[in-house]
């Protein structure tokens, strides 16, 4: 153990006790009945803690490759992290995704429930959750008073969200009483579940009067961040340094490419019907449908498997604790987007894909398959997975809070499109979802970036030539691009983007960055080129900012 990688498990160890939620997520024991303080002290309390270890980092020793890859993810991390707190993100965080209104949550998707005395820390922690909910507004209120607002739509969406969480939607379980209905122990435990949900519940839905009441009618309308916030945003998301408006003209150039690809497949689909018509008949034929979300897990469980069984040994080298991967329903209170969960540090919880039914009884297949790609193998739970199994060559930091979302939603993004160049995506309904899936993300660079820096639609473009971007003009550009998805999805994801500066481009830019450096690579090596190894040696440098991805690999050879 190098002085890096002692450090790196220090500050990990650390952060857990400073962020119980955090610890579950990473799947570490010991914190699971507890919950983490939001509160301005529990926040200055964590940045102490990154200052602290930044400054014994510029001491620490480098011996090798290691110790200096694992120093710059550090370093980088930080950085952004510290950037953020100077810019004031914790005290207006309030996004769909990105909040302690969904860590909370997500903590209790991930708590385990095999044991009573895991059922004793669910019941503890739901009992907390109203001292996590009351640090969280503490937070927000000193946001109020010092000028750092998040914009007023994401109070409102955070407001539903919670209201759903507190059971103020009416017409279903409350999420929390869902839980302590599915424990069946001693009346006694039983009953502090019950107490725990109750107080779990009534704390959400405080949470949702507070911010519809209270935060709401003082939060600014304008959506867009600016320019300073978005920068920071690329350097959180992508670990890059990139002129914006560039990203934006290509998105521009990328998706039309893409459209163009789309309408031939189309026409393999719907002779004539052009792409709305194929698109039509791939939502409405009952025989390219599943009817039920039980039915459809079952297809995705059974396809996951196989593509894993084909992928080892051919195109990657896949470990056996990756071979577990278990589709699930998003629970109530999620976005409408699918997404994947790691497996903890020792494999005995797996990583998980997660599809929210929204609502819906019947599933067209068309985009399906290559979602599956994309959340699971080849995709997050290889790259994020492989991670996981490298306990010496990479630091604890590394393999599970390291995660740059240029560089695994990039690669996700990028293996989807793999599939079709290693001939899985030869039925041409599931190409077109692909190239669905690969448009949707070119439109997320277009309007992210628009919207935030308040960009003007070049003359050129038939949509609204001119026009400055805002979200009344970008949602029908986007519903548009989500002509897979079910209702409502199109107002979610724009909501989403407004509430997460550049994390919704980091798909598109992310792949542009793996494709990048793999053309640059096979034009330097020539017939030697070998696409396997090229992926496995990426890979097994662990997720990095973009930047230092392209440094190491192109460098390396």
């Amino acid at each position: 153990m190098t002085e890096v990688f002692v450090l790196a498990d220090t500050y990990v160890d650390a952060l857990c006790v400073l962020d119980p939620f955090t610890a579950t997520y990473l799947g570490r024991p010991g914190h699971n009945d507890q919950v983490t303080d939001y509160s301005p002290d529990g926040v200055d309390a964590r940045v102490d803690l990154d200052r602290r270890t930044l400054r014994a980092l510029d001491d620490a020793r480098i011996e090798n490759d290691a110790d200096r890859i694992a120093a710059a993810v550090m370093r980088d991390r930080l950085d952004a992290d510290l950037e953020g707190y100077q810019a004031g993100a914790p005290w207006r965080q309030l996004s769909a995704f990105d909040s302690p209104l969904s860590f909370i949550r997500m903590a209790f998707d991930l708590s385990p429930r095999e044991t009573p005395d895991d059922w004793e820390r669910i019941a503890t922690r739901m009992s907390r959750v109203p001292d996590a909910l009351a640090g969280f507004t503490e937070s927000l209120r000193h946001g109020l008073a010092t000028g750092r607002i998040a914009a007023r739509r994401q109070a409102l969406v955070c407001a539903e969200q919670a209201a759903t969480l507190g059971g103020l939607d009416g017409g279903r379980e409350p999420y929390f009483a869902g839980i302590a209905a599915g424990a069946a122990h001693d009346d006694g435990l039983s009953e502090r579940l019950r107490q725990g949900a109750r107080a779990a519940t009534d704390a959400y839905a405080g949470m949702s009067r507070f911010l519809l009441e209270e935060y709401a009618p003082q939060a600014p309308d304008a959506d867009a961040v600016g320019r300073e916030l978005y920068a920071i945003g690329i350097r959180r998301w992508l670990g890059m340094n990139r002129d914006p408006e560039e990203i934006y003209a290509w998105g521009w150039d990328e998706l039309h490419r893409i459209e163009s690809e789309m309408a031939a497949a189309a026409e393999r689909i719907a002779p004539g019907a052009g792409l709305e018509g194929a698109m039509a008949v791939l939502r409405e034929d009952p025989a390219r449908s599943i009817e039920g979300i039980d039915r459809l897990l079952a297809h995705l469980q059974e396809l996951t498997d196989r593509t894993i069984a084909d992928l080892d040994g051919t195109h990657f080298d896949i470990p056996e604790p990756l071979h577990r991967l278990e589709c699930r329903e998003a629970p109530p209170g999620t976005a409408a987007a699918m997404y994947y969960t790691a497996p903890s540090a020792d494999f005995s919880r797996p990583g998980r894909t997660w599809y929210p039914a929204k609502g819906q009884t019947r599933f067209p297949l068309w985009t399906e398959v290559t979602t599956a790609y994309h959340e699971g193998v080849p995709g997050h739970h290889l790259q994020i997975g492989l991670c996981m199994t490298f306990q010496e060559r990479l630091t604890t930091f590394q393999r599970q809070l390291g995660m740059y979302a240029g560089h695994a939603e990039g690669w996700a993004l990028y293996a989807e499109r793999l599939m079709q160049e290693l001939g899985y995506l030869e039925n041409p309904d599931y190409l077109l979802g692909m190239l669905a899936s690969q448009a949707f993300r070119a439109m997320r660079v277009i309007v992210d970036i628009g919207l935030h820096l308040q960009l003007a639609i070049p003359e050129g473009e038939a949509y609204h030539p001119g026009r400055v971007w805002d979200w009344e003009t970008a949602l029908p550009f986007v519903s548009r691009y989500c002509g897979f998805a079910g209702p409502g999805f199109a107002r979610s994801e724009l909501d989403r983007y407004c509430g997460m500066p550049a994390q919704a481009i980091s798909y598109k830019v992310g792949e542009r960055a793996w494709l990048d450096i793999r053309a640059q690579l096979r034009a330097r090596q020539g017939p030697a080129f070998d696409l396997k190894r090229f992926h496995m040696e990426a890979l097994n440098l662990g997720s990095l900012p973009l930047d230092v991805l392209e440094q190491e690999v192109l460098g390396a050879n």
